[in-house]
């Protein structure tokens, strides 16, 4: 019988888990290598300019609305102190273990599922053992940085440059005087240079391939969140399975859904300016579906049109000391290199037998419902579904997971979880040319995957909710009676804290 819980990673996942579990009466350890929570709203991880992409009603959760006071963007550190107040509301501070870092979680062996974890102080380097009966892995499928090796990285250090990846830039004055190149050209990257042109001696940016960035506001009018946050937008493309009204809209009202697709890939062009700074993509605003959706940085593209930062496509092909080659041939001065070059999706605490499990040949985590492995007792993820949501999505899956530990959820046999993991797996390999980041990314379709974990267990939203949905951007709160309605119906007590609005 499962009662005491570890959870790997004090970001969004770990934390909603920690919550939603200690609320089923189960006891919980989260264990975090950094000195506070918040994964990658950590102040040891927040880059210069890091702010949300969604607007604060979409990204809270449910149960926990953010202050008022916060502006429709917050910034990385709102993000973290909103996070604090979550944990003090919902009585989560004594069970999460700062500065403790797993090294290695392994089966114990006996075929009960239950687990061996061990960390390590982060501080003293003292190591501790302790059994779990259940191990939830929330660490995050952004913990570890991805850096290109340059050749001549060498040479370029040892000349004083330095190069790190945005999570470990922490501190604009880094750059202060000196002459920034940015790798990359996503959300990270642009808000870096974006942040750092002002105390730099010179920004430059360089990325492979240019994709389409949605503004805040199109036409400096209409809040993106009412075309792209709700369950239209989501409809907009093609599901692996059409149900309902999307039938319509990639059947016989394609025309329409094509016009309207152009319509608004036109209004982002003009204003943009991308024709003008060289920077329109090659493919249609669509293809937005085949990696990641990046917000506009806030004046990225008019620096880029009156020089202030100096862009360039291809890649680093070589560094020497105070530079850069490029791969058209051309060199520009390079003190600081700061790489928005994305993620590794590994567990290293877990033991070669397990990973051959959890992950395939090619590293994707094969995952039934993104949460758990083929053949693993006592094992789960949460978080390994990047989606628009995460939050929510995180929510919804501590959920599935809870009631699963209840016993109030059957699972399919393994050969249909199989063949369900294979199918997704296959689907998002044709629909993103291989870019799901190891099968862990769901967008733009996150509340089609929150819709299937709920119709599983039988907890879906009310009828005019999903109709409302349709035509308004998704509220959080929406999903805050979720809860309450499983606890109910385990008969688990209500606490006073289990909603966060006494």
């Amino acid at each position: 019988m499962v009662h005491d819980i570890a959870i790997i990673g004090a970001g969004l996942a770990g934390l909603s888990t920690a919550k939603t579990l200690r609320q089923f009466g189960f006891e919980v350890t989260v264990f975090e290598k950094e000195a506070d929570i918040g994964g990658v709203w950590s102040a040891s991880r927040r880059y210069p300019g890091l702010t949300t992409q969604n607007p604060r009603e979409t990204y809270a959760f449910s149960d926990w609305p953010m202050p008022a006071d916060y502006p429709e963007w917050p910034s990385g550190a709102q993000v973290q102190a909103y996070l604090e107040t979550y944990v003090d509301h919902f009585g989560l501070r004594n069970s999460i273990r700062l500065g403790r870092e797993v090294t290695a979680a392994r089966p114990v062996g006996d075929g009960s599922g239950r687990w061996t974890i061990e960390s390590r102080s982060v501080a003293d380097g003292s190591f501790e053992t302790k059994a779990f009966d259940y191990l939830i892995v929330c660490n995050g499928i952004f913990s570890i940085p991805a850096i290109p090796p340059y050749p001549g990285s060498d040479a370029f250090r040892d000349a004083g440059g330095q190069i790190l990846h945005t999570s470990q830039f922490t501190d604009p004055e880094i750059a202060r005087g000196r002459n920034l190149l940015v790798v990359g050209y996503g959300k990270s990257s642009c808000d870096v240079a974006r942040a750092c042109m002002e105390v730099a001696a010179s920004t430059s940016v360089i990325a492979r391939s240019i994709i389409w960035k949605i503004p805040k506001k199109l036409a400096n009018k209409l809040n993106f969140k009412h075309l792209f946050l709700n369950r239209l937008g989501e409809g907009l493309f093609r599901y692996i399975e059409v149900r309902g009204f999307e039938r319509f809209l990639h059947g016989p009202g394609k025309p329409i859904r094509n016009a309207m697709m152009n319509s608004v890939q036109g209004v982002i062009a003009r204003q943009l300016r991308l024709k003008e700074i060289g920077l329109e993509p090659d493919g249609k605003l669509e293809t937005i579906a085949r990696s990641t959706v990046s917000l506009v940085t806030d004046g990225f593209y008019e620096a880029i049109g009156d020089g202030r930062i100096a862009f360039h496509r291809g890649e680093i092909a070589e560094l020497s000391p105070g530079q850069a080659r490029l791969s058209d041939g051309r060199t520009v001065p390079a003190d600081v290199i700061i790489c928005g070059t994305g993620w590794h999706q590994r567990c290293d605490f877990l033991d070669r037998d397990v990973l051959s499990k959890v992950t395939d040949d090619r590293g994707n985590f094969r995952l039934y419902r993104s949460m758990l492995p083929l053949g693993v007792p006592g094992l789960a993820f949460n978080g390994y579904n990047s989606s628009f949501f995460s939050q929510l999505n995180a929510e919804v899956s501590a959920l599935w997971i809870a009631n699963m530990l209840v016993g109030g959820l059957t699972l399919p046999p393994e050969e249909e979880q199989r063949r369900y993991i294979d199918s997704r797996l296959a689907w998002m390999e044709q629909r993103t040319n291989g870019k799901h980041s190891k099968g862990t990314n769901i967008i733009p379709f996150s509340v089609h995957h929150m819709d299937e974990l709920l119709a599983e267990i039988d907890l879906r939203l009310p009828l005019l909710t999903r109709i409302r949905q349709w035509f308004v951007s998704i509220d959080a709160a929406e999903y805050a009676g979720l809860l309450p309605r499983l606890l109910k119906r385990h008969g688990r007590p209500l606490s006073t804290t289990s909603t966060g609005r006494n």
